[in-house]
């Protein structure tokens, strides 16, 4: 099935990334382990791009030149929602897109703005996401007893969807 950005799902997963904003990027190192650090998610397109700053001299673009695969997680523990995504990472100059993201909290690591000259995009295409809207505590207190006396494991309470 394929999802197209006038889905439910689709539009839900563009606002939990909006409205979380802060992605653990994960890629993999020069030994091959996973490295995750957080970035500042700029901007989500309809055609499943993501948009992200980042420093040309930082760990994250060697390891994204030698291997472009990634993963990014989004949390947000007090409203119960979560979203996950696969895809590739690909790293590019563009100044009128720069400064089409450029926010003036930016500023703290491009001082010199969006011409800054260690500033390179990250343009992210999800190949895969899902994302998970648990219930609060009383519905998984409810699930519980339920599961105890019926012997049946509760399974996934809340909403999931997978976006292919």
């Amino acid at each position: 099935m394929v999802v197209h950005p006038t889905d439910a799902a689709f539009r839900r997963f563009v606002r939990l990334i909006q409205a979380i904003e802060i992605a653990l990027l994960t890629t993999v190192d020069r030994e091959g382990h996973l490295h995750a650090r957080p970035l500042q998610t700029l901007g989500v397109g309809p055609d499943r791009t993501l948009w992200f700053f980042t420093d040309l001299r930082s760990e994250k673009v060697f390891e994204l030149e030698r291997d472009v695969r990634l993963s990014l997680g989004y949390a947000d523990p007090r409203g119960r929602r979560y979203v996950a995504l696969g895809g590739t990472g690909r790293l590019l100059r563009d100044p009128d897109k720069a400064r089409e993201l450029w926010s003036v909290e930016q500023r703290a690591y491009y001082p010199t703005g969006p011409q800054a000259e260690h500033l390179v995009l990250l343009k992210v295409q999800a190949e895969r996401a899902e994302y998970w809207l648990a219930p609060g505590k009383a519905a998984h207190v409810l699930a519980a007893l339920k599961a105890r006396i019926s012997g049946i494991p509760a399974g996934i309470l809340g909403e999931n969807h997978r976006i292919p």
